[in-house]
């Protein structure tokens, strides 16, 4: 556990907390679900975590005291808490497999560049030692056969075959359908990610735990916006494909040098960047 200072007062959260909100509101209301839900659900939620997170002694987890610091009705604590279920914090298998075959590909040599560029992979060797797509997924898995997988990506988009009938991957396979199991998936755990480490840099008592930064111009004229996003955009993808080459590198040791049953404590990292453009509301409300 790190080291924390007092929090911010409630007063001093609420601003920041309703501009946090606002775009997730907007989804929720275009998606069609309803504010007595959402509430439904924050009551179960504050019930939760004031149990499993804050309230980490089994003695302490009355409900007494979870009414105390939620302020929640005792009896509605009842109830939620006899409904409660083990979170499902899970990775859907279709994004695991996915995203480790992908990561692979890009990880270096034989299947990517020096320049972390996926290279165009035939689909079965034609002789012996040749990087192919056949063994990029059997170095992932052997439960799924690569013509299934083959299939699949090219249904999905996410390779196509080019005149030599070589595999290649196309730029596109690093955006998930929208509103598919993949997006909604990265979506909750890239969001809690950047929630979390914020959240602990804006409680802790010294230096800031977490790399939460950004940069940010306004006034700026259209043409100059698109340009710096296309920029940006080509800057982040050099940035996750590199630190992704060493990742996989390191991990690959890590395998070798920590059997899987061996029990040692383990830990996860996510790198998030993101790009954000919109009219800016300084300006809207001089003009109004």
């Amino acid at each position: 556990m790190l080291p924390s200072s007092p929090p911010p007062a409630p007063d001093a959260l609420l601003k920041p907390l309703a501009r946090l909100l606002r775009p997730l509101i907007r989804l929720l209301i275009r998606s069609g679900v309803t504010f007595p839900v959402l509430a439904d659900l924050l009551r179960s939620l504050y019930v939760e975590v004031a149990a499993r997170d804050l309230l980490t002694e089994p003695k302490a987890q009355t409900d007494s005291r979870i009414s105390l610091l939620t302020g929640v009705h005792r009896k509605e604590i009842r109830r939620l808490r006899t409904q409660q279920t083990a979170p499902d914090d899970g990775t859907p298998p279709v994004v695991t497999l996915s995203s480790q075959i992908i990561a692979r590909w890009l990880g270096g040599s034989p299947y990517a560049d020096e320049q972390g560029r996926a290279l165009p992979l035939p689909r079965i060797a034609r002789s012996t030692g040749e990087a192919s797509f056949e063994g990029l997924v059997e170095s992932v898995t052997r439960d799924v056969r690569p013509r299934t997988v083959l299939d699949d990506w090219i249904g999905q988009h996410i390779v196509f075959l080019d005149g030599e009938g070589r595999v290649c991957l196309d730029a596109a396979a690093f955006i998930p359908r929208p509103g598919g199991e993949e997006q909604l998936f990265y979506f909750a755990r890239n969001l809690h990610d950047h929630i979390a480490a914020a959240t602990e840099n804006v409680a802790a008592a010294g230096p800031a735990p977490f790399l939460d930064r950004s940069m940010h111009y306004d006034r700026l004229r259209p043409e100059t916006a698109a340009q710096l996003e296309t920029t940006a955009r080509e800057a982040a993808q050099h940035l996750l494909t590199d630190v992704n080459r060493i990742a996989q590198e390191m991990a690959d040791a890590d395998d070798r040098a920590m059997p899987p049953a061996s029990g040692a404590p383990l830990r996860r990292i996510n790198l998030g960047v993101y790009v954000y453009v919109e009219d800016d509301p300084n300006d809207e409300e001089k003009a109004q």
